[in-house]
Order: C-alpha cells, then structure tokens, then sequence
C-alpha cells in the first residue's frame, strides 16, 4: 500500500500505473505468440518509463531533466508499440481507445513537466 501512497502524491505516477493495470488486463486477452513478443514489449517498455519518472520525482533538479527526457523517448516507443497492438488487430478499437485516453494524458503530464524544467 505504500506505492499507493506515494503515487498519489505524484499524479503522472498515478495515472502511469492506473494505464498500467489496465493494459495488464488486456495482455491476459492476447493471442499467445503476441502476448510474449509485442505484449511482452510493451510492458516492458511501460515498466521502463515508470522506472524513469519514479527516478526523476526524486532526483535532484540537474538530472531531472535527463531522466524525463529519457522517459519521453522510452514512452514516445511505447505510444507506436501500442498503436501496432490496435493496428494488428490484437487490441479491439474500444480497448485501444481506453489505453490511447491515457497515452495522450500521460504525453501531456511529461511534456509538461519538462517545459517547467526549461
């Protein structure tokens, strides 16, 4: 419950992990050999990115920037990963729509936070 806790204290941390449990969700619905490559990918991609912004919530302010840019461009892979899940038919428009709500507000929060970096 900690995690919780400490999420709610960063929202783009919330919001990543709320995306998270979802997609969780729907990679049990892949097909088997899409499960373990782009399903695959693609969680590992987004543990990637939560592991970036996690650093740079508590990193101090010169290596911020580093670590967000890093998560931008991590995340940026990870927007085509999913787009590729709805494009191969492995995700339902619905699902894709769902996950691309969140892709777009999470986009926002980390473009955002590194304009008031600048």
């Amino acid at each position: 419950m900690d995690n919780q806790a400490n999420s709610k204290e960063i929202p783009i941390l919330a919001k990543f992990i709320q995306m998270y449990k979802i997609f969780y969700r729907y990679l049990e619905l892949f097909p088997k050999k899409d499960k373990y490559a782009l399903g695959a990918k693609c969680e590992t991609t987004m543990i990637a990115v939560l592991e970036l912004l996690l650093a740079a919530s508590r990193a101090e302010k010169n290596n911020k920037k580093n670590l967000i840019s890093q998560a931008s461009i991590k995340f940026d892979a990870l927007k085509i990963f999913m787009r590729l899940t709805w494009e191969l038919k492995i995700l339902d428009d619905k699902k894709y729509a769902e996950l691309q709500t969140h892709l777009q507000e999470i986009g926002k929060m980390i473009g955002g936070w590194l304009r008031s970096l600048n």
